[in-house]
């Protein structure tokens, strides 16, 4: 289940992308089936672990373009370890709210995006998520459980973008049939798998990930706009942008 759309990135065969807070790598593979280099990049090292195999495993199936490279490195996103101006690609997929220190990670996440490149940050978006903080307080947990720490507006978002030294672009909403689910589970208990709603509701979502029917795709487009789970912002990285002074510079290049 893919939040970002390649083409609104401008993803092309042979760009370096970095996917942080990858998680299990659904957008790093994409990335990769579609000729990119990936360097998946996360705190979590159980996570990265499993990235790795699935890079060696897509690799040896012959599901991925001839040549496309991937790997792994475990970092913080305030303190990236990679070299001015070094990607050509950035995703930055539901990680946002969860870092207490957002602005330096943005403002990291731009020094290594290289001058014309483009990134694309989607986070919970406003409405379905002031709908679960509402329903439940354990569905945004304590942050060292790595919980939600904060509720974005599209607007703030930009701005924040514009600080940096971004020039924020498009904007898309994704997954609206996904707000009821977290709705409902938030109304239940969020740890409640058992209840039979939400085990219903969540056979509906396996069942649209795996068939894509015509009746939920088009309610998807019609929905998203207006509760879609996620807003993705694509921003541009000036041509001749100035690179910041790095953070953290362990790692000369990923090139």
């Amino acid at each position: 289940m893919l939040t970002v759309d390649y083409e609104t990135l401008g993803l092309r065969p042979g760009d370096l992308v970095l996917d942080l807070g990858c998680g299990f790598g659904r957008h790093a593979f994409e990335a990769m089936r579609r000729g990119a280099d990936v360097v998946a990049c996360d705190m979590a090292h159980n996570e990265l672990v499993q990235v790795r195999s699935m890079f060696g495993a897509l690799h040896e199936s012959g599901d991925l373009a001839p040549g496309s490279l991937g790997a792994t490195a475990q970092g913080d996103a305030t303190r990236l370890p990679f070299a001015d101006d070094t990607f050509d690609r950035i995703i930055a997929s539901e990680v946002m709210e969860h870092i207490p220190d957002d602005a330096t990670a943005l403002e990291e996440l731009t020094r290594v995006l290289r001058p014309g490149g483009t990134m694309a940050i989607t986070v919970p978006a406003w409405l379905p998520e002031k709908v679960c903080w509402a329903l439940s307080d354990a569905y945004h947990a304590p942050i060292a459980e790595g919980g939600h720490v904060r509720i974005y507006t599209e607007e703030h978002l930009r701005n924040m973008m514009r600080a940096a030294g971004l020039q924020p672009g498009a904007t898309t909403y994704a997954h609206a049939l996904h707000s009821p689910y977290w709705w409902l589970r938030c109304a239940v208990g969020p740890t409640n798998d058992d209840h039979p709603l939400v085990k219903a509701y969540h056979r509906l979502l396996v069942w649209d990930i795996e068939k894509a029917p015509a009746v939920t795709r088009v309610a998807e487009r019609i929905l998203s706009p207006l509760i879609g789970k996620s807003v993705v912002l694509y921003a541009h990285k000036p041509p001749h942008a100035k690179a910041a002074t790095p953070v953290m510079t362990e790692v000369a290049s990923v090139r």
